[in-house]
């Protein structure tokens, strides 16, 4: 799903038979103080630099259209997609019991809480006794609702984080990934305490504290998913307008890409939640009554906000630019830390041009839409480096569990941003030197190894070409 550098992958790739060409060479690239090979000039550190290298940078690769019928497309044939207005007025027993089993699985192996403490099997036997499945009903009629506020999505209903390491507190092994204000979801079940919910979004199915969903019926929330116009997120992200009068859209996080209405009949003379809106946008947003019942209200966002009244054009250098906004923003696994994984960043980006992805890499780089290379082990090097040499920007390059965008290509190196916890390359004599990054990045990609024998090229698994 998401990337972490290990050395286990070395036990399980060590069992291969190595290639000739995993005996490699230190790269010639020059390392800077930093570490991260080959990053040697600022500018390589912004979206015009980048910019600049490509030859047809406002070319459009895909229009409106296309997007648009390409993500029908997504959520007619991917299995990873859910039109979640095409599920059927009744749910069954096997059907919810199905969901929540395939994803709610306790490990075997020893899992560890924040503190480095060893989670004991009687917390976790009571973890899985809220999945409260001997409560699934026979039948149960769909019901529906709205996220109201950026929302973890967690593989079992607790917010107790669990490591698999006492001493590494990154990677949180409940956290799934994050849904965000407006997201249609279907609420199929209730955790046994009554404050968590199993929702299907339309890429994910996980649990979610009650308090982020808002219940409404079918028609207010597809209508509502439906409006128009809408104003686009372009920014990392971007925060509503803070208000007194309403603490549920005060300073509401809005993640790139995400697309609320805008109330365009709004009497631009009458303030909202205490404000004057002729500065900002009135957008409407939802909202969680006591009763858990779905309601709208308008809130304010400032008109100078990183925001567009439309998804950007698909172009190279729009791509650049989105991904650029992330650089430096702490690795989040499952869209933790209010950031986000390598999958997520990915998608996140492109997202705020209209194109929808899966939301794992597996399902991203397996998808029957998405227009993209494989690669199996009888592949040769050279087989692979033609490829790596064809790459064009904004190309996804898939490693095990690990995605990168291409950005470009600098004195024959092919360069990438990504999501990543770390790198590994060989030093000048030979060993592998290891850097701890935890952060979107820019890097080359063929000095990368991911473990002792193996280079990132060697375990290229496949490219997806988000162009025609």
């Amino acid at each position: 799903m998401r990337w972490v550098q290990t050395t286990a992958w070395a036990l399980v790739f060590g069992m291969a038979t190595v290639p000739a060409w995993a005996d490699q060479l230190p790269s010639s690239l020059p390392v800077p103080s930093s570490g991260v090979i080959g990053m040697t000039r600022d500018d390589m550190l912004t979206a015009d630099f980048w910019i600049r290298q490509a030859a047809q940078p406002d070319r459009v690769l895909l229009d409106a259209p296309a997007i648009a019928a390409q993500n029908r497309q997504l959520f007619q044939r991917d299995p990873s997609m859910r039109d979640l207005g095409a599920l059927p007025a009744t749910l069954s027993r096997a059907q919810v019991e199905g969901w929540i089993k395939g994803l709610s699985r306790l490990p075997k192996r020893p899992l560890y809480d924040d503190k480095g403490v060893r989670v004991s099997d009687a917390t976790l036997q009571q973890i899985g006794d809220q999945l409260a499945l001997d409560r699934v009903p026979a039948e149960q009629s769909t019901r529906y609702g709205l996220i109201v506020r950026r929302s973890a999505l967690r593989s079992f209903p607790t917010d107790l984080r669990v490591f698999t390491s006492d001493d590494d507190t990154d990677i949180d092994r409940f956290q799934e990934t994050a849904e965000f204000p407006g997201t249609p979801v279907a609420i199929v079940h209730e955790s046994r305490d009554g404050q968590w919910v199993f929702v299907l979004s339309p890429r994910y199915s996980a649990w979610t504290r009650k308090e982020n969903v808002a219940e409404g019926s079918a028609i207010e929330v597809f209508t509502y998913v439906d409006k128009a116009p809408k104003r686009v997120v372009t920014g990392a992200s971007v925060a509503t307008v803070h208000t007194q009068e309403r603490p549920a859209l005060s300073q509401l996080q809005l993640d790139m890409g995400v697309a609320v209405p805008v109330m365009t009949d709004h009497p631009a003379d009458q303030p909202v939640n205490g404000e004057s809106p002729y500065t900002s946008y009135v957008v409407d947003l939802p909202v969680r009554a006591q009763d858990g019942k779905l309601s709208f209200s308008p809130a304010l966002l400032q008109r100078q906000s990183d925001t567009a009244d439309h998804y950007l054009a698909l172009t190279e250098a729009n791509i650049l630019r989105q991904a650029f906004k992330f650089l430096g923003e702490r690795y989040g696994w499952g869209h933790a830390y209010d950031g986000r994984d390598c999958s997520g960043f990915v998608s996140d980006v492109y997202r705020s041009m209209g194109v929808q992805m899966p939301r794992d890499t597996g399902r991203q780089l397996g998808s029957p839409v998405l227009t993209h290379q494989t690669f199996h082990a009888k592949d040769s090097h050279d087989v692979r480096m033609k490829a790596v040499n064809a790459l064009q920007v904004g190309d996804l390059v898939y490693i095990p569990g690990h995605v990168m965008m291409v950005i470009g290509h600098l004195d024959g190196e092919s360069y990438v941003i990504h999501d990543t916890t770390g790198i590994g390359y060989r030093d000048e004599h030979g060993g592998l030197r290891q850097v701890k990054l935890n952060a979107v990045s820019v890097t080359p990609l063929l000095p990368l190894m991911l473990d002792e024998t193996h280079s990132y090229v060697d375990r290229m698994e496949g490219i997806v070409h988000v162009r025609p």
